[in-house]
This record gives C-alpha cells, sequence and structure tokens, in this order.
C-alpha cells in the first residue's frame, strides 16, 4: 500500500510504502529526489532519465520524502546531475556520521516519515532564495509549454547558462527536463481516462503516436502495459 502527502514545511512529498505481496514496480522520472528508509538504510534516489525497476519482498516497509524538482541539491548538499539515474546510500553523501545520527533517529521514532520531513525541511531551509525561483520558474515555464529560449529569456540566462545551471539543479537539461514533466501530466490525464489522443492534445504532443514513442522511451513499456 502507497500512501502519500504533501508537507506543509517544505516543498515536499511525504510518503510510506508497505509491500503486502512480492513483486516488481516501475518508478517513472519526474524530475524529483527522493530520500529513503528502508527499514535499516537511508538511500538517496537521484533524478531518473528512464523507468526505475524495483522489485520488493513481502512485509517491507518504505518511508521518504520526494523533492520537488530543484529542491534535492539543497537537501542533499550535491548536484543533481551528481546523482542522476543513481541510487546510493545517503552516507556517500552526507558522511558516515550524520547519517548514521539520523538513522538512528529514525529507527527509535514512531513515525519514521515524520522526522524525515522535519529533517529535510530544516535543510531546505538554507536553499537560497535565487535557486528556489530559478527552479519555480523554470519548472513553471516548462509546465506551461515554454520553449527553452522563452525559459532563457525569463531567468535572463543564455540557453547555455540555462543548460548548465539546469543540470545543477534538476540532474539534466531543460529540454529532457520537459518531457519528463510532459510526460508526468500526460499519464495524470491518461489514468483519469482521459483517451490517449485527447491526452496528446491537451499536453502538446505532436500526434498520438509522438505521445506513445516517449511513453516507451522513458517508462520502457507501452501505455497500455503502463496504464494496465
Amino acid at each position: 500500500m502507497y500512501v502519500e502527502r504533501r508537507s506543509r514545511l517544505a516543498p515536499l512529498i511525504v510518503w510510506t510504502r508497505t509491500v503486502e505481496t512480492a513483486g516488481s514496480g516501475r518508478v517513472l522520472p519526474d524530475g524529483c529526489m527522493d530520500l529513503i528508509w528502508s527499514g535499516d538504510e537511508l538511500i538517496v534516489a537521484g533524478p531518473d532519465t528512464a523507468a526505475h525497476l524495483v522489485r520488493d519482498s513481502p512485509g517491507a516497509r518504505y518511508a521518504a520524502v520526494r523533492c520537488a524538482p530543484g529542491f534535492g541539491p539543497a537537501l542533499f548538499g550535491s548536484p543533481a546531475d551528481a546523482l542522476r539515474d543513481r541510487r546510493v546510500p545517503l552516507a556517500d553523501v552526507w558522511g558516515e556520521r550524520d547519517a548514521r545520527e539520523l538513522a538512528e533517529r529514525i529507527a527509535a521514532a514512531a513515525d519514521p516519515a515524520a522526522v524525515l520531513e522535519h529533517v529535510a525541511a530544516e535543510r531546505l531551509r538554507e536553499h537560497d532564495a535565487d535557486s528556489a525561483r530559478f527552479a519555480g520558474t523554470v519548472v513553471g515555464e516548462l509546465r506551461a509549454g515554454a520553449d527553452v529560449a522563452a525559459v532563457a529569456a525569463w531567468v535572463n540566462l543564455s540557453e547555455r547558462q540555462l543548460h548548465r545551471r539546469s543540470l545543477a539543479a534538476f540532474g539534466y537539461g531543460p529540454k529532457t527536463l520537459a518531457r519528463v514533466l510532459r510526460l508526468d501530466r500526460a499519464l495524470d490525464l491518461a489514468r483519469g481516462g482521459l483517451p490517449a489522443a485527447r491526452v496528446a492534445a491537451v499536453t502538446g504532443y505532436a500526434d498520438q503516436a509522438h505521445f506513445a514513442r516517449d511513453v516507451k522511451a522513458l517508462a520502457g513499456v507501452p501505455l497500455r502495459t503502463l496504464l494496465g
């Protein structure tokens, strides 16, 4: 069972998951970075460029926080592209001492997710206002369908500067980020029952075939398999 909620403390999603039956899952790219407690280890999940496959055992329990796109570097103290498509122990990012202290706090807590939320919120308070504005503007404009040149103009950067800063903030350049954000919105609409052709039109794909190709490229399976 998977449950999530939006944090009132910071730009975070707090989520928990309990595995009831053995199986595999597919975590799709969303531009986010997660800090995950697996019951005995803290793991950093970097921004993905393709689906990440997971296999779970019955009874496994997870608690985690997911940073909004562009905010992960402030939590982890690392450029996002250094963690792209990776799952690494928190100790590799924060150091053994800080990771061990947090793991001990979580292990002793009645609500591990709440501990993660408060620790992450404290670290995100150090996120400088300029970086926060940059992340919010880039994500907002790309979600609205703006092209890279227009986004660069909005944030007063050249396209090359925008690409370089986006790598550090999001883990990939603005064109890839736009694809990821568009697919995320499209899949939300498709899961809500909107026909694929209409989803493609609403979200800015050239046509339904373009939508299908992007699903296969980023999710690794056809749309029908994904929705099923």
